[in-house]
C-alpha cells in the first residue's frame, strides 16, 4: 500500500478536526479536552465556551422552554475569578459564568445557567428551589475538581489534641470531634480560631 506523503497526512489531520469541530458545533455539544494531553501536531486544544450573545439566546431559549417566558431580563458574564460554576446577583440582575469552571467542564454550561435561571424564582436553595431544579432537570451542585478548590480562610485548633480543622467559613461553638463526649458539643474542647488567611482577588 502506498504511503502518503507528509502534505497529505497533515491535510487529513486539518480535515479530520475540521469536520469534528463543525459537527460538535451543529449538535450545540462541547468537546471534553483533557488538557494533559495533546494532539499528535504538539499543540493543546481548549475547549471553546459560548459566546455572550449565545448565552444570552441560551436564556430565552430556556425561558420559553421551562418557565413559559415569565423571567425578567438578566445581564450574563464571565467570571475570571470565579471558581464555582456560576452565580446570581440579585440586586444587578447578574447571572455570572465561571470561566475557569466551565473550561474544564465545558459540558456543564447548559446546567449552570438552568440552575442560576431558578434563583430568578427561588433566590435559596430551598425546598422550592430542588423542586424546580428537577423539574426541569438542573443540578444541585457542580462537579468539583483540584484547580478550583480555594486555600482555607480560617485555622482552627483543639486545645485538648491540636488537631487542625482549616475551614472556608468561620464556625461558633463548635467542638473537636474526636475528643467531644457522646460526639456532642463539649465547652471542653471548643475549637480555637488561630490563624485567619487575608486572600488578595483580583478584579474580574
Amino acid at each position: 500500500m502506498r504511503k502518503p506523503n507528509k502534505k497529505h497526512q497533515r491535510a487529513n489531520r486539518a480535515s479530520t478536526q475540521d469536520l469534528f469541530q463543525n459537527e460538535v458545533r451543529g449538535k450545540g455539544l462541547f468537546p471534553l479536552v483533557d488538557s494533559e494531553k495533546q494532539l499528535s501536531y504538539g499543540k493543546k486544544l481548549e475547549p471553546k465556551l459560548l459566546s455572550i450573545e449565545e448565552l444570552q439566546h441560551l436564556f430565552n431559549r430556556f425561558n420559553h422552554l421551562y418557565f413559559d417566558g415569565k423571567l425578567g431580563k438578566v445581564q450574563i458574564e464571565y467570571s475570571n475569578r470565579m471558581t464555582c460554576a456560576g452565580s446570581y446577583c440579585l440586586d444587578d440582575h447578574l447571572i455570572s459564568i465561571s470561566r475557569k469552571y466551565h473550561l474544564i467542564f465545558p459540558n456543564e454550561i447548559e446546567d449552570t445557567l438552568k440552575h442560576e435561571m431558578i434563583h430568578l424564582k427561588h433566590f435559596y436553595h430551598n425546598s422550592a428551589f430542588k423542586r424546580e431544579a428537577e423539574r426541569i432537570g438542573a443540578s444541585l451542585k457542580a462537579k468539583t475538581h483540584p484547580s478550583l478548590q480555594r486555600p482555607p480562610k480560617f485555622l482552627y485548633v483543639c486545645p485538648g489534641c491540636g488537631l487542625e480543622y482549616p475551614r472556608q467559613k468561620k464556625m461558633h461553638m463548635y467542638s473537636c470531634y474526636d475528643c467531644s463526649a457522646n460526639k456532642k458539643y463539649d465547652p471542653r474542647f471548643k475549637l480555637k480560631l488561630v490563624r485567619t488567611v487575608r486572600l488578595a482577588c483580583k478584579p474580574t
